[in-house]
């Protein structure tokens, strides 16, 4: 492993990347013939943080990339990971670039592999979105969330006023999501609602299991868009008490968003009348269930804290009776 070293020492830095790559196309290729599970060992890993991730080793200078080196090895594992033909390679090296390890490479894997997924989605890579969805699927919840915040800036930064509305996104404020990014929520929930559903259906079905819930899924972040809306929009459009413009019923709320709230709310419900018939198709109706009591504790506390903060007692008309009405009655609906 030294000479390799060596040898990459030799390169500039995109070369030696690139190396890097086929070096591990060769390595996870002889393993996989003779077992299903390659190991990465320790020197491999200092390899690719070495050259791939730009992390010195000890005391030797840092081997930074320039932008454009970096978008041309974006564009080289884009290249790579589509044209490999076998999945469990592809896998297996996506697994080792990207996987988090618990050490200081992981800011910079983590940013390579947001650059990486906002190209795939850009030029239709489906293969590297396959392989980022079984990483999402091992990976802890705030290495998703960040990955998930840099799509969102990408591609839904050119709303009005998107920063504070993109932060309180990641950070499950009470506030609710950019228009375009609704849309397109709702769209595919739309299209194919078993989406939301992908880990549950794909999942064997258990033998034996102790009362408990689904694998996660997005349903309680849908249904929590869906019943903190009301209230969340009145407080935007709320105006300063020197001014304060009369309230409107939340169903027409801003015309556009009332709307696309209300079919997500529907297909939430459609989703959640089909998760029943699975459940009962797996005898597993009863014993499991559908939403975690943990989150839906967690969505109620909040949303008794909107109603109250909505109340005003110096305002007669301020408390926001219909918003609360429809928060109360879609909760109410998703649980039953």
């Amino acid at each position: 492993m030294n000479d390799i070293r060596r040898s990459l020492l030799r390169r500039d830095s995109l070369s030696a990347a690139k190396q890097v790559l086929y070096h591990l196309d060769i390595l996870f290729g002889g393993q996989l013939q003779k077992s299903a599970t390659p190991v990465v060992d320790n020197e491999t890993a200092e390899l690719v943080e070495e050259f791939v991730f730009s992390l010195p080793k000890e005391r030797s200078a840092p081997r930074q990339m320039t932008s454009l080196q970096e978008l041309q090895l974006l564009e080289v594992m884009c290249s790579y990971f589509q044209e490999q033909g076998k999945d469990s390679l592809r896998q297996a090296i996506f697994s080792a670039l990207f996987s988090p390890q618990g050490n200081v490479a992981d800011g910079r894997r983590q940013s390579m592999l947001g650059k990486l997924v906002s190209m795939a989605i850009a030029v239709c890579r489906v293969p590297i979105l396959n392989c980022t969805a079984s990483w999402m699927q091992k990976s802890p919840t705030h290495q998703c969330m960040r990955l998930a915040k840099v799509l969102v800036e990408d591609y839904c930064g050119s709303v009005p006023g998107p920063s504070q509305a993109l932060r309180d996104i990641i950070t499950v404020k009470d506030l609710v999501p950019p228009s375009d990014l609704l849309e397109m929520v709702v769209a595919w929930v739309q299209d194919d609602s078993q989406l939301t559903l992908l880990t549950f259906l794909s999942a064997p079905t258990p033998t034996s299991r102790p009362p408990g819930s689904l694998d996660p899924t997005p349903l309680l972040g849908l249904i929590r868009w869906c019943v903190k809306a009301p209230l969340a929009y009145r407080r935007h459009r709320k105006s300063p008490p020197w001014g304060r413009s009369p309230a409107r019923d939340p169903r027409a709320a801003d015309g556009h968003t009332g709307p696309l709230f209300s079919r997500l709310h529907l297909c939430v419900l459609q989703i959640l009348v089909s998760v029943r018939e699975h459940l009962a198709e797996r005898h597993l109706f009863g014993r499991l269930g559908v939403l975690p009591l943990e989150g839906v504790a967690k969505l109620a506390g909040e949303l008794v804290r909107l109603v109250d903060d909505e109340a005003d007692p110096r305002d007669k008309d301020s408390d926001g009776a219909a918003e609360t009405e429809l928060a109360l009655n879609r909760l109410a609906q998703a649980l039953q």
